[in-house]
This record gives C-alpha cells, sequence and structure tokens, in this order.
C-alpha cells in the first residue's frame, strides 16, 4: 500500500468516525420522541407511538411557551435587527463619520469581550428602572442589542457592495434620501436582511439566560425555560416528554430554513423598484 492510498484510506475512516460522532445524538433525537421508553442511548423504538406528544401537548405552559412567547420574542428580535442593522450599516457607509470603520470593530469587540452573562446585572438594572422588567419588550431590546453589533458588520459587507451608480441616479431624477433608502438600497440589499434577520432568528429562539433573567411570569417565558415543566421535584427529567417536546422545539427553526431554501434557494438576487 503505498503512502498516497493509505492516507485516502486514513482520511475516510476518520470522515467515518466523525460523522458517527454527530449521527448518534441526531439519530436519538429522531428516535426517541416516538418511543414509549426512550433510554439515553440510540435505540429504534420496539413500537412507535404518540403517547410523548400527548403529555406535551396537555402541558399548557409547555405550549403557550413554544406557539406565543418564542414566537413574539423571536419574531420581535428578527425584525428590529434586522431593520436597525440594515439602516445603520446603510448610513455607516454612506455617511461621512470620521473613523466608522474602528467604530464598528469596537462595537464587535466590547460586544464579545463583555458577554451576557457578565453583562447581565448592568442590563437588570437598566431594564428595571426603565421600567420594562418582566415584559417582552425588554427582552426583545436586549438581544436585540447584543445581535447588532455582529449584524451591522455583516451588512456593511452587503452595502460596499451596493454601485453608489444607483443612488446617483436616482438623485439627479430628484429622488429623496428616504427614496433612495427604501426603493433602490433595501431591495438591493435583501440577500444581507435575510441572513441578519436569519441569524437573529436562530439566535433569539435559543437564548436562554437573558429571558430567565429578565421574565419572572412563567406564563411569559419562552420555550426554551419551559422544558423545566419537564423536570421533577427532585429535578429528575421525563425523558419522553423531553425528547418529543426538543423535537417541536427544532420544527420553526428546520421550517424556516427550507422556507428560504425553497423561496430563494439560497440564491438570493436585488432589486430595484421602477
Amino acid at each position: 500500500m503505498n503512502a498516497n492510498r493509505f492516507f485516502r484510506l486514513s482520511a475516510t475512516v476518520f470522515a467515518v468516525v466523525v460523522a458517527a460522532f454527530f449521527l448518534f445524538p441526531l439519530l436519538w433525537f429522531i428516535f426517541a420522541p416516538f418511543d414509549d421508553t426512550p433510554q439515553l442511548a440510540v435505540s429504534l423504538p420496539e413500537r412507535v407511538s404518540l403517547d410523548n406528544f400527548e403529555i406535551v401537548l396537555s402541558n399548557a405552559i409547555a405550549m403557550r411557551a413554544l406557539l406565543q412567547n418564542s414566537v413574539i420574542i423571536s419574531g420581535g428580535v428578527m425584525l428590529l435587527t434586522a431593520l436597525i442593522a440594515t439602516a445603520a450599516a446603510y448610513g455607516l457607509s454612506r455617511g461621512n463619520l470620521p473613523g466608522r470603520r474602528l467604530l464598528t470593530y469596537l462595537l464587535i469587540l466590547f460586544s464579545s469581550v463583555v458577554t451576557g452573562t457578565a453583562s447581565m446585572v448592568p442590563i437588570f438594572i437598566l431594564i428595571f428602572n426603565l421600567g420594562l422588567f418582566n415584559t417582552y419588550q425588554g427582552v426583545i431590546l436586549v438581544l436585540t442589542g447584543g445581535l447588532l453589533p455582529t449584524s451591522i458588520f455583516i451588512m456593511e459587507d452587503f452595502v460596499e457592495g451596493l454601485p453608489r451608480s444607483y443612488e446617483e441616479a436616482a438623485m439627479v431624477s430628484g429622488a429623496t434620501s428616504l427614496q433612495i433608502f427604501r426603493d433602490i438600497a433595501l431591495p438591493t440589499l435583501r440577500p444581507g436582511t435575510l441572513v441578519v434577520a436569519i441569524l437573529a432568528f436562530v439566535n433569539a429562539w435559543g437564548a436562554f439566560l437573558t429571558p430567565l433573567i429578565l421574565l419572572r411570569s412563567v406564563h411569559m417565558r419562552p420555550a426554551a425555560i419551559a422544558f423545566y415543566q419537564f423536570y421533577g421535584e427532585e429535578g429528575n427529567p421525563n425523558i419522553p416528554a423531553i425528547a418529543a417536546y426538543a423535537l417541536l422545539y427544532t420544527l420553526p427553526v428546520l421550517l424556516l430554513y427550507f422556507l428560504i431554501n425553497w423561496r430563494y434557494g439560497f440564491r438570493f438576487f436585488g432589486g430595484i423598484k421602477q
């Protein structure tokens, strides 16, 4: 066996091992919700059953968290982040603000160094003093603020790729700055806006610490926290219910992925309104 063939064989074995490492948890995630007595080990269900989903669907708090609270929080963060990041990136790119690049890098640096855990005390005090404690608005604003530096950085690359000739032609035709942004910049920047929107939705959907601290009402907490509904008083997990709820919890993100893939095929095209 020559060295080249040995290298290919070793690479194949390594790829198979890595794939199996990620595949087994995924198999448990797929099979466990339909098993009456799932274990932490991967196993095929002896009988396919929907009893686990009946347990989950009968829990009003968990379903409210999934169908209402998480949708409100994630949807609000997605819309707010996409709009603000697009407008801010366009303003920074087209404006004459000195040191705008440095400002963007500093925002990203501080947002990376000062993590959510380290900043929760001042954030809690700020939200409490603003009267937004135990409200959806408070959680949405905090999550949006944490996502904006990275989102603006992403959007700046898309804005820099927008030809200035489009805007100059509109200005010659008498278009206002608002009309240029609405009818030329926004349609053309749609790929970046969608990327930022999806990133914001996924991050907000999986957020745990911020809603846990800023929301005291059990009826307002999102699905990421509602998993605790399926733990006993002594902390013992109800594995069948958790497996079923985890599958339902993942579906919205998968549906969003397939919707974008079906609608755009990840071949985002800009367009200019006439």
